[in-house]
């Protein structure tokens, strides 16, 4: 597809200042302590798995159909981008103890592997800490005027906070029954604040007129939504070789993702029950995994949950049409959209 080789070809760009980048602060940490150094270098492994970038493509993207070109400065940019959504993934594998991301250790597992746990979970909170700090650094010194520059740390600062209130939410959902409204208000700052975040990033940066600004938040909004919805559903359906970790992890953790209250609230009690007793089961059995895709499936929650993330998806689409962006990026970011709608019939 060619949306995928547009994407492709902007993350290994990416990829590549990363990488350069990598290598200047190992050099810098190298003067400090040998320990700083290895654990830059493992937060670059950590970065640099594969994975499609579409965070930070996404603002590279927005700004080319703005400023009509692609330059260094909007590629330093998106280098902070990157190690940005990374802080939030290493925190968010941290407080799950998850032990796979991509096909690879966390990275909370990763620093404990000379030690103990005690060192390899405080040392990752530590480490995305100074994650954080290092995209704020990377996109001050990215070489665009200190006003975009300046709009920009608010963006990124607010979408930081926003995230970690929508954390503290999803972590409250293990404890509690969840009502839909309450699912849309967490979700409205994760995967919604962060595509907000980095499309108008892009957008600043790249020249863009107010009244578009306001209507790229309201679609990257809605491309949020549903692509959290999307997200979900694969965690729950896909296969551990698709997905580079087990399936129903969001489950065994007891969390409620939209098409697990959807199921909740619209199931008979007996397939509901079924459902509850497995919420929280940390380890959960081949037969336990069937009978959970069986029980959403058949209590309508995966279907219902898939038109709520299309319906999103179609308002993102109808807004990013009204922009005055390119032409192509514009159709880059459709088919992107329309890939989150097909996807999720690949999960029946």
């Amino acid at each position: 597809m060619e949306w995928e080789e547009t994407l492709d070809r902007y993350g290994e760009m990416i990829e590549k200042g990363l990488r350069d980048y990598f290598l200047r602060v190992r050099k810098e940490a190298e003067d400090y302590h040998p320990l700083i150094a290895k654990v830059y270098s493992d937060l670059e492994e950590f970065i640099c798995r594969r994975g499609k970038r579409l965070a930070s493509v996404s603002a590279l993207l927005t700004y080319d159909g703005y400023a009509g070109r692609v330059d260094d400065q909007i590629l330093n940019v998106c280098i902070g981008l990157e190690i940005y959504r990374h802080c939030i993934l290493l925190h968010d594998d941290l407080v799950d103890m998850d032990d796979l991301r991509r096909g690879g250790r966390t990275m909370h597992k990763i620093l404990m592997t000379d030690y103990d746990s005690r060192f390899g979970e405080s040392a990752a909170m530590f480490l995305g800490n100074i994650a954080f700090s290092l995209a704020l650094q990377q996109i001050s010194s990215s070489g665009f005027p200190e006003d975009k520059i300046a709009k920009s740390l608010l963006l990124l600062s607010k979408g930081y906070k926003e995230v970690n209130e929508s954390q503290i939410l999803d972590l409250l959902f293990e404890y509690k029954n969840v009502e839909i409204n309450e699912w849309r208000i967490m979700a409205s700052r994760r995967a919604a604040s962060l595509f907000r975040t980095v499309i108008l990033i892009g957008a600043i940066l790249g020249g863009s007129a107010e009244i578009d600004l306001r209507t790229l938040e309201s679609a990257a909004i809605n491309m949020g939504y549903s692509f959290d919805i999307q997200d979900d559903i694969i965690d729950t359906f896909a296969d551990e070789k698709q997905y580079g970790r087990p399936p129903c992890g969001d489950i065994a953790s007891a969390k409620k993702p939209l098409h697990v209250i959807l199921t909740l609230k619209h199931a008979d009690q007996g397939e509901a029950m079924a459902l509850k007793n497995l919420l929280g089961k940390k380890s959960l059995a081949e037969g336990d995994l069937n009978l959970i895709k069986k029980v959403i499936r058949e209590g309508g929650g995966l279907e219902a949950a898939k038109n709520v993330s299309k319906k999103h998806a179609e308002k993102a689409r109808v807004l990013i049409s009204q922009t005055s962006m390119h032409r192509n990026v514009k159709d880059f970011f459709n088919s992107v959209i329309a890939y989150i709608e097909e996807s999720l019939d690949w999960y029946r």
